[in-house]
């Protein structure tokens, strides 16, 4: 198999989800072909939503065409969506080149701002499916996404099921599935609970009060 090498993208701003990067990060980084970058509008501390802080390595005019984009969303979405023009031109400009831009959680909203999705099928977080539809993408439930060039995962954690879909695609089944392994993937989680569909209602009520107070804040 004739080896590709790549530059990836990995797509930081302030009040992003740490985990909705590194999930991705975590399948794709450690194969050899892949040279990551944390690129932001500058270099330096980026504070997630949560308060992790990460470190932007490259800024978007030093790498305008990477191979792969990854885009993660955020718990403070809607502000977000309206506060980051130079990532939206970035994305814009950069998609064209890109053998695949890729998208976790409601992330898939910048994508969509930036044109990438009129048309086509994507995913996000379920807080922000109606948005994604009124910015032009045909909205789909499903956990990971593929149309064309672009793929997109559903809330957060999909961030791994996209990234080890991603690396069987790029490679193959088997290097994904050593990735799989060595990551320990194998969900088992104390409470089913992880779907709108599942969910008690008591609880998607809080949760979409949650959103509808947090998406908004600049803090």
């Amino acid at each position: 198999m004739t080896r590709t090498f790549m530059d990836a993208a990995f797509v930081l701003y302030d009040r992003m989800t740490a985990l909705d990067m590194v999930g991705p990060y975590e399948m794709l980084a450690p194969n050899p072909e892949i040279t990551p970058h944390f690129v932001a509008h500058r270099r330096g501390t980026v504070r997630a939503d949560q308060g992790l802080e990460l470190n932007a390595t490259t800024t978007f005019d030093e790498l305008p065409g990477p191979d792969l984009i990854v885009v993660p969303g955020s718990g403070r979405w809607r502000a977000v969506l309206e506060q980051n023009d130079a990532l939206l031109a970035w994305l814009a400009a950069a998609h064209p080149a890109a053998t695949w831009t890729t998208s976790v959680c409601t992330g898939a909203t910048l994508l969509a701002k930036a044109g990438l999705l009129t048309g086509r099928t994507a995913t996000t977080h379920w807080v922000s499916r109606e948005v994604l539809g009124e910015l032009g993408a045909k909205v789909s439930t499903d956990r990971v996404v593929v149309d064309g060039d672009i793929i997109t995962a559903a809330g957060v954690s999909a961030g791994l099921d996209m990234g080890l879909a991603l690396v069987g695609t790029l490679f193959d089944a088997d290097r994904a599935k050593l990735l799989q392994l060595m990551n320990e993937y194998q969900p088992e989680p104390p409470y089913d609970s992880g779907s709108l569909e599942k969910a008690p209602p008591g609880v998607v009520a809080f949760a979409r009060a949650y959103d509808a107070e947090t998406s908004i804040r600049t803090d």
